[in-house]
């Protein structure tokens, strides 16, 4: 099969077309045949060095893929050959052939495409299992969302809305801010105007919020601290302005705050089974019914990895980026 590799230099440049043995499943797995990838930026961690695969992952790059189910593995019961599915892999997902547990995949949802279908699994499951499971948001609450035009951003605002909480959400243009609103935020910031948390009060009446999430850090951690309301919840899922800082932990103890985060590529098969049955019930007869939706802001060839990657690390996009793996 074709894959993308990387080699040792780890550039968008570097980046090429090559040539290996396509996988077996193994029990409890699937191949599946990759019509598209989804780009996301731990890709580009990878590729720079930043993010090591856990042990037993491929090292080939990709964490969601969407296509055809080629081969089954032993004891796998709940796929057939040749059914659609969208899946989140531990990796191998820029290749034609990609192995994903059983219990990670999910069926396209009805009337969607397979390019959609491709822009799902990474921010979906990210987004339920830290707002939903570690963040316990809920209607009425109030949700500050960094990076809202991103991939994880937008699906941010659609899960607060589906679930009846209000979303704010910081961005970088007045054009993403715009975006933002359209697609269901109740307030958009772009924090290159002034400092966001004087915004944020203003649209709260100083209330704040009760729940962040963040993939900012850096100085942004104390501000959103600040924010939160008595018993909010701080959850961390990035660092793209770096992990330390000085903080202050008063309003951490006067506030009764929790401060917590998550990674979701070392979980266990287990674990991103059971955020996929919660998907399943919860989100994707939304999906089905048009009630919720995602944005694909560009689709790339296989062989041009290197300017999805190019655009993705230039923060210019809004949403979703894919490779078109099989045309």
């Amino acid at each position: 099969m074709k894959y993308v590799s990387y080699g040792s230099e780890g550039t968008p440049e570097s980046m090429r077309l090559a040539e290996c043995a396509a996988p077996s499943p193994g029990p409890g797995e699937i191949l599946v045949e990759v019509h598209y990838a989804g780009v996301n930026r731990p890709d580009v961690a990878q590729r720079s060095g930043r993010y090591p695969p856990p042990p037993g992952a491929s090292p080939i790059l990709g964490l969601e893929v969407a296509g055809r189910v080629a081969a089954l593995g032993a004891g796998v019961t709940e796929w057939r050959l040749d059914d659609q599915v969208t899946a989140l892999a531990p990796g191998g997902g820029y290749a034609e052939y990609c192995l994903v547990p059983a219990g990670n995949a999910l069926a396209v949802p009805e009337g969607m495409s397979l390019a959609d279908a491709a822009c799902l699994p990474e921010t979906w499951f990210t987004v339920w299992a830290n707002l939903m499971d570690i963040g316990r948001l809920k209607a009425g609450e109030r949700l500050l969302v960094h990076g809202g035009s991103s991939g994880i951003g937008l699906t941010a605002i659609q899960l607060a809305r589906h679930v009846g909480a209000e979303v704010i959400v910081t961005v970088g243009s007045e054009e993403k801010a715009a975006f933002c609103r359209e697609f269901g935020a109740d307030h958009a910031i772009n924090y290159r105007d002034g400092d966001f948390s004087e915004k944020v009060k203003e649209f709260t009446r100083g209330e704040g919020v009760d729940v962040v999430l963040d993939m900012v850090g850096g100085d942004y951690l104390q501000k959103d601290v600040r924010l939160l309301r008595r018993d909010g919840r701080l959850v961390m899922i990035a660092f793209l302005e770096g992990s330390k800082c000085t903080f202050d932990f008063l309003p951490v103890m006067v506030k009764r705050l929790t401060l917590t985060g998550s990674t979701m590529r070392p979980r266990s098969i287990e674990e991103k089974t059971q955020i996929r049955d919660a998907l399943a019930r919860n989100i994707w007869p939304a999906l089905a019914a048009g009630k919720l939706k995602n944005h694909l802001f560009a689709s790339f060839p296989f062989a041009q990895a290197g300017e999805a990657h190019r655009l993705m690390e230039s923060s210019r996009h809004i949403g979703k980026i894919v490779l078109q793996v099989k045309s």
